[in-house]
Order: structure tokens, then sequence, then C-alpha cells
């Protein structure tokens, strides 16, 4: 079992507190939470799925995939 905060291969999902970072903690991406939203807005970036009210998460694969076209795309 592992805890949300795992960087590890089995991780599922992401929240959007480990993808974006703030002045006080580094995330997955070095971005703040607003210029993820603004890229989800503008298509550029995976959609996030609504788990219920209040939990919003990314799939994993997604995320990754995207990362690895930013990759190719230098």
């Amino acid at each position: 079992m592992h805890t949300p905060q795992s960087k590890s291969n089995d991780q599922r999902v992401y929240r959007l507190s480990q993808l974006a970072s703030t002045p006080s903690r580094q995330g997955l991406l070095p971005v703040s939470p607003a210029s993820i939203w603004r890229w989800i807005k503008a298509g550029t970036f995976p959609k996030p799925y609504k788990l219920g009210q209040n939990c919003t998460v990314w799939d994993a694969h997604d995320i990754h995939q995207w990362l690895e076209a930013q990759r190719g795309a230098e």
C-alpha cells in the first residue's frame, strides 16, 4: 500500500496538491495550481476526474503521457 504522496510507479491518480508547486511545497510540476487550470481550459493538459464533491484527481497514466509528449516537443 502506498501513501497519497508516494511517487512510485504504482500510483494511479494525482491530486492537484501533488501536481502543482506552491512557495512552501514542490509538486511534480514547477507551476502553480492556476497554471494547471489555465492549461486545462486551453485544452493543453489532461482533464481531471471528479471522485466526489471535494475530490478532483488526474489519471497518472494521462499525466505521464503528457510529460513524455512535452519532452518530445523540445
